[in-house]
């Protein structure tokens, strides 16, 4: 293993990427703990408020609710309809002052520098942000690594903040394209870099945030239903509303706010020996809210405009009805640009006893 001394420290770079360990002499230790080697105390968490230092997994965007965030009852995150959709990997937001940067320097000097680069040693982060000496970045994809121009007192006196990269998921692969170390932006202004956020990085970070609530279905009959003899589905109205989540970059002019609109229940029964109505099992949304119709007495030999009809008894083992309600996601941001993401879904399953007799009356 590559050692380097500076400051009494051993300095290294370690990365994973590409299923392969990646190990080159350099200005920092890495976010993974050496082998045979004891791993550096562990750094604060947190982003440009400076009341925690750095971590290049932790955001600083903060979310609010505008409408269908509250209430009770168990929620959850959607999922994507589309197998194919990935939130963005990565992505450089504002994180220090030069105030806050020389705060932390002299009181902790240990965190990410970037997403796969972490410097512990107030000697690493003085030579680069302190002393103008240049360093590299970690360019995984390009043939050699950039260099990064260092700066003069922490940039003391100027307006603007240090920016760096953030990935939710560091091991995520695209997550190598923000290979910058922190850099330097006037206030004001967006860093002319690919991978720089937009209102639609913050609209599909808000995407996973969504929490919509779980869907229980009212049936009738409720407790069991009957070989041959449809069972009546629906939801009242008011069960499902549209849920907005805002996303907010502090200290940037950005925002976006994604909503989801519940339009469709789709049910699946949990076995091959039964018919939904309709037969796709898609029950839209009323303009009310409301799902089918509720069951009134006398209809017990009619066919629901949404429902179930079951053709084999359970004999002890219930089915598991699923029914999974879809959300249409849009977005709008602060530029004025708006468009759709991918449908959303969130599937709940209830046990469905099936009883087989000759006759009933309800």
């Amino acid at each position: 293993m590559p050692r380097l001394t500076s400051s009494g420290r051993a300095r290294l770079i370690v990365a994973l990427a590409a299923g392969s360990l990646v190990c080159t002499a350099g200005p920092a230790y890495a976010d993974k703990p050496v082998p045979g080697e004891a791993k550096p105390p562990s750094g604060p968490q947190g982003g440009a408020d400076g009341q925690g230092g750095l971590s290049a997994s932790v955001s600083n965007i903060q979310l609010s609710y505008p409408s269908g965030g509250g209430g009770g009852g168990k929620k959850g995150n959607l999922g994507t309809v589309d197998p194919n959709w990935e939130p963005p990997a990565c992505w450089y937001e504002p994180t220090l002052s030069p105030e806050q940067l020389k705060r932390f320097v002299d009181t902790d000097s240990g965190g990410d520098v970037g997403i796969h680069e972490s410097w512990w040693g107030k000697g690493l982060w003085t030579d680069h942000y302190r002393d103008g000496k240049p360093a590299e970045n970690f360019d995984m994809h390009s043939p050699k690594n950039s260099t990064a121009e260092g700066y003069k007192n922490y940039n003391l006196g100027k307006d603007g903040y240090f920016w760096r990269g953030v990935a939710p998921d560091p091991m995520a692969s695209d997550s190598w394209d923000c290979g910058r170390i922190m850099f330097w932006v006037d206030a004001g202004e967006v860093p002319d870099d690919p991978n720089s956020p937009t209102p639609k990085t913050l609209a599909e970070y808000a995407y996973n945030k969504v929490e919509v609530p779980e869907t229980k279905v009212d049936l009738k009959p409720a407790a069991k239903s009957t070989v041959n003899l449809p069972t009546w589905v629906w939801l009242d109205k008011g069960t499902f509303k549209d849920v907005k989540v805002r996303a907010e970059l502090p200290n940037t002019d950005l925002w976006a706010e994604t909503t989801a609109k519940p339009v469709a229940l789709h049910l699946e029964p949990g076995t091959d020996d039964a018919e939904t109505f309709p037969a796709s099992g898609d029950c839209q949304i009323n303009d009310d809210g409301s799902i089918g119709t509720p069951y009134t007495k006398g209809n017990a030999d009619k066919t629901p405009p949404c429902g179930i009809r079951y053709l084999r008894a359970t004999n002890g083992t219930p089915y598991q009805l699923s029914a999974s309600v879809t959300w249409q996601i849009t977005w709008e941001g602060s530029d004025g640009s708006r468009g759709d993401l991918p449908d959303g879904t969130f599937e709940t399953t209830q046990d469905m006893n099936v009883q087989e007799i000759q006759s009933i009356n309800r």
